[in-house]
């Protein structure tokens, strides 16, 4: 096992350690996923969070070992990066990597556990109070981050963690960090079409392209037509790929 902890966790060594070689018998499910799981784990008066990435097929084994950062290091390093830039994302941990002659087994990221108030998901699916507002803030958010270079890969629902502050006021964390692309400017195609997983609603849309034209200083019907055609385009694919799964499991029956 090779892994990397977080100077301020280093006191915890042993205990880590411990929790990741007994990661099937110890720990509470939090989510249990088709490829990854998340268990969650008591470390003294806090709550850790450890994710657990698929074994990866024999290929991507020796790549993950030799040619590429695996997952849970990606996350780990992205984690840290973040939060140089003032990016909200759980605290990093630690990540851990269990590899043979062959290339990577399994690895781990641990970082911490973020009771939030909901994720973008929920602004999505129900009639959240105070979603115009959550909706600017998000936005504000995102081109923060934007301006900065980082263009988040996985900008979806379930990956933004909203923890309301005070009345009116809110906090965003990314999470599911492992992919990620860093640029000195990121253009305005860009930009738009990383925002265009998060909602397929219009009306969501126009609110988010509104603040975003505030802020960028760019027309606003220029900022809604681009990030709603980037987001009926992503919609399209979307659909058409669980189609076409259907269809194999058809046929597979």
């Amino acid at each position: 096992m090779q892994f990397q902890i977080n100077n301020n966790f280093l006191k915890y060594k042993n205990t880590l350690v411990e929790y990741i070689e007994n990661f099937q018998n110890l720990g509470k499910v939090y989510i249990q996923g088709s490829r990854n799981s998340i268990k969650l784990f008591e470390l003294e008066d806090f709550t850790i969070n450890v994710k657990s990435f698929k074994e990866p097929n024999f290929i991507n084994k020796v790549i993950y070992k030799y040619f590429r950062k695996s997952k849970a290091q990606r996350s780990f390093e992205y984690a840290n990066f973040l939060l140089k830039h003032n990016i909200g994302t759980p605290k990093p941990i630690a990540y851990f990597e269990n590899v043979s002659f062959l290339g990577l087994k399994d690895s781990y990221y641990v970082s911490e556990h973020l009771k939030c108030d909901l994720t973008y998901r929920e602004l999505v699916q129900t009639d959240y109070p105070d979603t115009d507002t959550i909706l600017r803030q998000f936005t504000q958010f995102t081109f923060t981050m934007h301006e900065k270079g980082i263009e988040f890969l996985d900008h979806s629902p379930g990956n933004t963690l909203i923890v309301k502050r005070t009345e009116g006021t809110y906090d965003f964390y990314l999470v599911d960090l492992n992919r990620m692309k860093f640029h000195t400017q990121m253009n305005f195609e860009t930009r738009m079409k990383n925002l265009s997983k998060i909602t397929p609603k219009k009306e969501m849309v126009a609110v988010m392209s509104s603040e975003y034209a505030k802020l960028s200083g760019i027309d606003e019907d220029k900022v809604f037509g681009t990030m709603w055609n980037f987001t009926e385009d992503f919609q399209y694919r979307y659909y058409r790929k669980k189609r076409i799964k259907k269809r194999l499991k058809f046929w597979k029956k």
